[in-house]
């Protein structure tokens, strides 16, 4: 294996909370300030995932005060705490930017129900 895979692979995170595109998450960031760390929550709706490997980022968009706010957490950062997954969203596309031009009601992702099937058994 090439050294710079194999660094990579020793900087990965095995424990990423599984989530997609069009679910809510809460990223629990760790931000420094001078000596103090402390952490800050983001809430928002995942719209797109970018690149692969350690590379990866996903980015996060919320609506602050009126105002569609968009921040990109790299997945394998350190600086991430913790990722949590709130909802999941019922989405069919890939990269959800038309999310940008909606405000209200409309800049909302469906919500995805998982049914659950009993199997009987004759």
């Amino acid at each position: 294996m090439d050294l710079i895979q194999t660094i990579e692979e020793a900087q990965k995170k095995s424990d990423i909370a599984d989530f997609k595109i069009g679910d809510t998450v809460k990223v629990h960031f760790r931000i420094i300030e001078g000596k103090n760390e402390r952490i800050q929550v983001y809430e928002g709706i995942v719209i797109r995932f970018k690149n692969s490997g350690i590379r990866k980022t996903f980015t996060v968009r919320k609506i602050s005060y009126g105002v569609g706010v968009e921040r990109v957490f790299p997945l394998h950062s350190p600086r991430i705490a913790k990722i949590e997954r709130v909802r999941a969203g019922k989405v069919r596309r890939a990269k959800l930017y038309y999310l940008r031009g909606k405000v209200g009601k409309a800049a909302k992702v469906k919500e995805l129900i998982v049914k659950k099937v009993d199997k009987v058994s004759k």
